[in-house]
């Protein structure tokens, strides 16, 4: 690799890795050690750039496609660009073969013998990603929990996986927990995501309601549209209550870190009420002070 590419694929990695700050829920926080911190960075930065690729967010310029091979005239097309992403990811688990050409597919690859990592999760990330180039409307609550078993479970799983502590208990605990984190975050983004013409409310439940679709393009939500929030949001507080077990389930620092995530989801809840289910305007979003409120109540068992 020449001096100008190098410099290039840094840039590239950096520019991922970089919106790990602006993410509702730590990805690494600064009391972990800093080996499991530098592993669930590397995880990160796939399940970021898998989105990005995903929701047409890559950095202009055309510096991702050139690195997984996609020629410069079909550098926006997300189909090609997650099949190449994936015959790249099919590099890290082949030993015998040649490395990736992605700098965070190379930044993973350690992470991924080091933990004896499987591609399940990795694929269901890039499933969910694929589907959203296809399926822009959900008909049922069971149809959105599929979509999150590949857009979100997966995360959870992995931060189990590089941490050492997965077992069966765990796992169906952290898929409700990443489940529940999933239907917060399309409640806070109802209107962005109708910008992208999808809609992760499921339809039965938008009749069951009296909602259109016309109502959530609205600045402001009406009696209908709340009701249907304020369902979700129960929904999500069900699921969250359902995972919390999680956190008491581990120790030391792993346990802050799950508290956190759980914390994360249910201040984020009560953000959504206080703004009595108006997501309309803008993404309701909780202060410090209450994340902080949420930790000390999930460390204690309650909630």
């Amino acid at each position: 690799m020449t001096p100008t590419a190098a410099a290039s694929a840094a840039g590239v990695e950096r520019a991922t890795l970089g919106k790990a700050s602006a993410e509702n829920f730590p990805v690494a926080p600064f009391f972990l050690p800093r080996s499991w911190r530098d592993d669930l960075m590397a995880v990160y930065g796939f399940a970021r750039l898998v989105d990005d690729i995903g929701d047409g967010d890559l950095a202009p310029g055309g510096a991702d496609a050139r690195l997984l091979g996609v020629p410069a005239d079909r550098a926006g097309d997300r189909t090609l660009l997650l099949d190449a992403f994936e015959a790249d990811l099919r590099r890290v688990f082949d030993p015998s073969g040649p490395e990736p050409r992605h700098p965070l597919l190379c930044r993973l690859l350690p992470v991924v013998r080091r933990h004896a990592l499987t591609p399940g999760p990795f694929l269901g990330l890039i499933a969910a990603n694929r589907q959203d180039q296809l399926v822009k409307r959900y008909e049922t609550y069971d149809d959105l929990l599929a979509y999150c078993e590949l857009s979100a479970n997966p995360v959870g799983r992995l931060v189990l996986a590089v941490t050492g502590t997965a077992t069966p208990e765990r796992i169906r605990r952290s898929d409700a927990v990443c489940t529940a984190l999933q239907i917060v975050e399309h409640l806070q983004d109802v209107a962005e995501d109708l910008g992208r013409d999808r809609v992760y409310l499921p339809a039965t439940d938008m009749k069951r309601f009296h909602v259109r679709e016309a109502d959530l393009a609205a600045p402001t939500a009406g009696a209908s549209v709340r009701a249907l929030v304020a369902y979700q949001a129960q929904r999500a507080r069900d699921l969250l209550d359902e995972g919390a077990p999680l956190v008491g389930s581990v120790h030391g620092r792993l346990r802050l870190l799950l508290a956190g995530f759980v914390a994360g989801g249910r201040a984020a809840v009560r953000a959504i009420a206080a703004a009595e289910y108006d997501v309309l305007p803008g993404p309701p979003k909780p202060g410090k002070l209450q994340l902080l409120r949420e930790a000390g109540v999930t460390l204690r068992g309650k909630g």
